[in-house]
């Protein structure tokens, strides 16, 4: 993997990482069952593409 590739997927894992614990914030704040369900699947779905992206390294 080149240098370039490398960092590419460094700010990947932080862009996912961030936004997992954006929804994991938001969730324990919203009151709405249906929009904390939501919020909380797309904190799933950044868990698996964090997973899917250290498993390039």
């Amino acid at each position: 993997m080149t240098t370039k590739e490398l960092l590419y997927v460094e700010d990947a894992l932080g862009h996912a990482q961030y936004v997992m614990t954006k929804c994991k914030e938001t969730a324990t704040q919203l009151q709405d069952s249906e929009l904390k369900s939501l919020v909380e699947q797309m904190e799933t779905k950044q868990k698996a593409l964090f997973g899917r992206f250290y498993g390039l390294l």
